[in-house]
């Protein structure tokens, strides 16, 4: 597809490469992800005041820029190309478009704005620690299985309307330990009329235990969430609202965000590589100019181009962000390795920047994946496989790999 861009896009992307290479960067990481936040806060307000990062898929009734989801795809791969730590993700992609579809109308006027403004930062809190299939990117989230199912485990909402409180534990939750406001998906009703709402937790609500998790990506936080009696208020005015429905949607959008997001970490990562090879020298040459090494670079190069253009047709049409998603994470795990691989002994360091985009890569398809679950609940979606037939063969839910 043409991926060309406009004029505000392009200075969308000029402004946060430019502010990125000033405050952030590989170089960068070590001090951010030290902070009790898991980024730098400073460079946080800056993105959110001078450039409104977090609002720009916002209305402009709720403070956002009003842009669409592309410009935010477009952002997120330069924070991916940057290695970024943020909430950026977890607040933009996740949480935001949750309340604008489920909220009323008084509690996406008293969040939004706070959210594009880059005051309040929030986190999605799902139960079963899979963001995936609670997103419907790797299977139906319809059965609430993935919440506990109304049975022991999960997270239960006990008491009557305006009076809920929560109870359970939320593993792998995406920023959950410096959030200022959960969104928090829990079982209503018991195992008879069982049903999954989701319910706005502050930060520091009574009851909620918060524990930040030893990452294999220490730029992307992750939190065991523990409610135990936590007060908690309904998102939106209707308990009869399908969540499961708006989870699969928003996570249909996300899927398109994370899919730019994880193409900029793969260009990032091959920038990187092009530029050591060109000054790295053995046998008396410098690396890249051996043509083993230069078909590999092209190679890669293609795959991040195809990944791209994925990703931005996704960004448009939010049903194909999966299989996007998939091709992108594809992508970065294939481009980061070799990268690894390209910078020889010292890309193998674990605090090497090559290493870095690794770890992003593979935290990222454990989190999000994996690709073959991506694209297998893809084409179930899509109808491609239907029962077994004799000509083909092949059974009913059978996956492509």
């Amino acid at each position: 597809m043409d991926t060309a861009l406009t004029t505000e896009q392009h200075e969308i992307r000029r402004a946060l490469r430019d502010l990125l290479a000033r405050y952030g960067g590989p170089g960068a990481i070590p001090a951010a992800v030290g902070t009790a936040e898991g980024y730098d806060p400073a460079l946080w307000r800056r993105l959110a005041g001078d450039l409104g990062l977090p609002g720009l898929a916002l209305a402009e009734e709720y403070g956002g820029a009003g842009c669409t989801a592309t410009e935010l795809a477009l952002a997120c791969e330069e924070t991916g190309r940057a290695l970024l730590p943020s909430p950026l993700l977890a607040t933009a992609a996740l949480a935001a478009p949750l309340i604008a579809a489920l909220g009323t109308p008084d509690q996406r006027a008293a969040l939004l704005p706070r959210i594009a403004d880059g005051t309040l930062t929030a986190a999605l809190a799902l139960p079963g620690g899979s963001l995936a299939t609670a997103l419907g990117l790797t299977g139906d989230n319809r059965d609430g299985t993935w919440a506990g199912g109304g049975r022991a485990g999960g997270i239960q909402a006990r008491g009557k309307e305006g009076e809920r409180r929560l109870y359970g534990e939320a593993g792998r939750v995406l920023d959950g330990h410096s959030a200022g406001l959960l969104l928090v998906a829990a079982h209503t009703g018991g195992y008879p009329r069982s049903r999954t709402q989701v319910f706005l937790v502050p930060g520091d609500a009574p009851g909620l235990t918060r524990t930040r998790l030893t990452a294999l990506d220490e730029t992307r936080p992750l939190a065991r969430v523990e409610l135990r009696d936590t007060p908690a208020e309904p998102l939106g005015a209707d308990d009869t609202a399908d969540a499961a429905a708006a989870l699969a949607a928003a996570g249909r959008a996300a899927a398109a965000i994370l899919a730019a997001e994880a193409v900029g970490t793969a260009a990032g990562a091959l920038e990187r590589t092009v530029e050591y090879v060109k000054t790295r020298e053995q046998f008396g040459r410098t690396v890249g100019s051996f043509q083993a090494v230069k078909h590999r670079l092209a190679d890669l190069y293609v795959r991040v181009e195809a990944a791209r253009s994925a990703a931005y047709h996704a960004a448009r049409d939010p049903e194909s962000g999966p299989l996007a998603l998939a091709q992108a994470l594809e992508a970065a795990r294939i481009t980061t390795g070799e990268a690894v691989q390209l910078h020889g002994g010292i890309g193998f360091t674990w605090e090497h920047e090559a290493h870095r985009y690794l770890k992003r890569a593979a935290g990222d398809e454990l989190l999000f994946g994996p690709v073959h679950r991506l694209r297998d609940h893809a084409a179930e979606r899509a109808g491609l496989f239907g029962p077994t037939t004799a000509a083909s063969g092949v059974p009913h839910g059978a996956g492509v790999r």
